[in-house]
């Protein structure tokens, strides 16, 4: 198949939905042959927020050292091939055709059909042995345990602040949530979390007696300057250098400098242009570090907020932590089925905020002449959108997984 045909095949495994469960994972990558080697030494992220920025400052400062990395993160952002990075180069577009061309052929006659990120998954543990990675960083899809990157043996687990997102899947306590995320711990295997409420500490020590819990941030040489900004961000630092360190990893001051410092994690706290910029933050603990984050780098300037939020989400509690520092509103609609009408977000933001609300505006329409300070958050879905319309491209259709 040519890369858009591929791509067309993959998208339309989305009407197999999200199914929570491990074996046809197994099935599939056995079948691949795409188990990583004995000499990969595997890094596995679960947590609420700041997974993806840990899995990214983990690969840079891997990269920095002279190993040779593979990346695989979720959702992409504006184009597919951003789950899969060699070496922090998205995989091309023809090994993206090829490894699903594969992929197709094997499971075409399959009874149980893979789902779009069970596929996904398969796909970049296939290039990542192609490419004989040294150090693979897997980032989890929305929990753990049932989560299909969960079939690997990985040298180290590491799991992020643990916050309610994903109720209606993983369930409605910090217990709860966190007994999913701790699924990708394994026995005999270093465990790496950061300070966590109380009964969530209690569910990692229950599943394993090889856990650490960072002390501080900064910790560990994390006190380098990172490229990206908050002070939540030395946290997760401090996790990347405390999980690459306990795989053995080659790295040292200069590596670890030079990686934090060149680390790109699109779409979290992005100044797309002076004045502009983009964080997919959509829960409430992660729009309280966006607004935290906005307060110490803009002291006393208040955004104008561009917001737009899908429907399973905390909106209320959301809304309430960025309402500070909002000078205004504009309310927008990602592009997903999944949506929170405008309306109902506008008459939601009026309920807790007094600052003007307006909605009614494209995408496209705000971007051509945006307010100066504009804060854009919400969804990555939207970040995405964003992101396409600066860099004038044409993004890869998004999907939830």
């Amino acid at each position: 198949m040519e890369y858009s045909e591929a791509l067309d095949w993959l998208y339309s495994t989305q009407m197999f939905g999200i199914k929570l469960g491990l074996e046809n994972a197994h099935r599939l990558v056995s079948a691949l042959d795409a188990y990583p080697n004995e000499a990969a030494r595997l890094i596995h992220v679960a947590g609420t927020n700041g997974k993806g920025s840990v899995c990214a400052m983990a690969e840079s400062i891997a990269r920095a050292a002279g190993c040779t990395t593979g990346l695989f993160t979720s959702p992409h952002l504006v184009r597919y091939n951003e789950r899969i990075k060699i070496d922090g180069a998205d995989v091309t577009d023809l090994e993206i055709a090829d490894g699903l061309t594969i992929i197709h052929h094997l499971v075409a006659l399959w009874e149980t059909h893979p789902t779009f990120f069970e596929i996904t998954t398969a796909l970049a543990l296939h290039l990542f042995k192609k490419h004989a990675c040294e150090i693979i960083v897997l980032e989890t899809g929305m929990g753990g345990r049932l989560d299909a990157t969960n079939i690997v043996l990985p040298d180290v687990s590491v799991l992020t602040r643990i916050d309610l997102d994903h109720a209606q899947w993983l369930g409605n306590t910090l217990e709860k949530i966190a007994t999913e995320k701790a699924g990708i711990i394994k026995p005999h295997i270093p465990a790496i979390t950061c300070p966590q409420a109380p009964e969530v500490l209690e569910v990692f020590r229950r599943a394993t007696p090889l856990l650490t819990v960072v002390s501080q941030p900064g910790a560990r040489g994390a006190a380098h300057s990172i490229a990206l900004p908050g002070e939540h961000q030395k946290w997760n630092a401090t996790l990347a250098i405390a999980a690459l360190e306990s795989i053995g990893a080659p790295i040292d001051s200069a590596s670890i400098a030079a990686g934090l410092q060149n680390v790109h994690w699109p779409g979290r706290f992005q100044q797309i242009r002076p004045g502009i910029v983009l964080d997919g933050a959509h829960n409430p603990a992660a729009a309280r570090a966006l607004a935290e984050t906005w307060a110490a780098t803009f002291p006393g300037v208040r955004p104008t907020v561009a917001i737009g939020m899908v429907a399973e989400k905390d909106i209320s509690a959301t809304l309430l932590a960025l309402a500070p520092i909002a000078a205004a509103w504009i309310v927008l609609e990602p592009r997903s089925p999944r949506a929170f009408p405008a309306h109902s977000l506008a008459a939601e933001i009026r309920r807790i905020s007094p600052a003007p609300v307006s909605h009614g505006i494209t995408l496209d329409t705000l971007l051509d002449r945006p307010p100066h300070p504009l804060l854009l958050c919400g969804s990555l879905f939207l970040v995405g959108e964003a992101l396409a319309h600066f860099e004038n491209a044409n993004p890869t259709r998004v999907t939830a997984q």
